[in-house]
């Protein structure tokens, strides 16, 4: 499957038998696969199957899943409410011991909210089980409908991330042909540090003057931090082109990459060397921001 963005929306509408439904879905980044449902009363059952379905096509992701239904068969007449009609009327005795009122009429009393109700048609259990099973079908498409839209963002993010990667890389070969790695310019460096350590007081033993040399000169070498770019570049590229999710692993490629640039910059010897570091940092810190939306 192409590189998936955990960024996605979707909607679908079904009906059947009198019974309407809207579902909505919304999914952004998130470290794992977080389900938040919004069911109506009555619908509570669903629950299960539903997270069993997104379970099976997504990975990771903060996703929100909403049902709003209706139903619209015809009423089973109305009924009175006992209860509501007692409290009304005794409510209504209460207020005329208090002050002048007229009496009221049956229809006054009968248009009060909750007084009158409707009676809904009795579902039998065959009629709940195929009404349940065309809603989760209809769930289905619209989960159809998120992968897509995930993948689409996918695809804009795949290309930005390749920009970056190719930034990354551009940068590291210009660091490799900086004019302050040429041996003649590493050997110029090491001789004037060397000479510094000669003139120090107290003067330095041979062996602990050999060893400041050879840090020096490791010190100044970059070309492992360079090599380790360059290979993590490569490696960014197998993660996009892949076909499993990549979020984690390219998480942790971007950690790597940040590393080698820091050392980068802590070895720069030259203003051209340094401005190449900070400019792969920034670059980096870009794509890790990229990354965090991926699957």
């Amino acid at each position: 499957m192409p590189l998936q963005s955990m960024t996605g929306f979707a909607r679908a509408d079904g009906h059947h038998e009198g019974y309407r439904w809207h579902w909505e879905l919304r999914s952004v980044n998130g470290k794992g696969l977080d389900l938040r449902m919004r069911l109506p009363p009555g619908h509570e059952a669903l629950e299960q199957k539903l997270r069993e379905r997104v379970g099976g096509k997504l990975r990771r992701g903060n996703v929100q899943i909403a049902l709003q239904a209706v139903n619209e068969k015809t009423s089973g007449g109305v009924r009175v409410n006992r209860d509501v009609l007692a409290t009304v009327l005794s409510a209504a005795r209460a207020l005329r011991a208090e002050v002048d009122l007229q009496d009221s009429t049956a229809e006054g009393i009968l248009a009060l909210k909750g007084v009158l109700e409707a009676v809904e048609i009795e579902e039998s259990e065959a009629e709940r089980e195929a009404r349940e099973q065309a809603i989760v079908l209809s769930f289905d498409g619209a989960l159809a409908a998120l992968v897509r839209s995930r993948l689409d963002e996918g695809a804009k993010l795949a290309s930005i991330l390749l920009q970056q990667i190719a930034r990354i890389e551009t940068l590291a070969r210009e660091a490799e042909a900086s004019p302050s790695l040429t041996v003649e310019a590493r050997q110029a460096r090491l001789k004037a540090q060397v000479d510094e350590l000669l003139g120090a007081s107290p003067a330095l033993s041979p062996e602990r003057l050999a060893q400041e040399a050879a840090l020096l000169f490791v010190k100044g070498d970059i070309r492992e931090e360079i090599d380790r770019l360059i290979a993590h570049v490569e490696q960014a590229k197998e993660l996009i082109a892949g076909r499993e999710p990549a979020g984690r692993r390219f998480d942790f490629l971007v950690q790597e990459f940040l590393r080698e640039a820091n050392t980068l910059c802590s070895k720069a010897n030259d203003v051209a060397l340094t401005r190449i570091g900070l400019e792969l940092k920034t670059v980096i810190d870009q794509l890790r921001e990229q990354v965090q939306n991926v699957e």
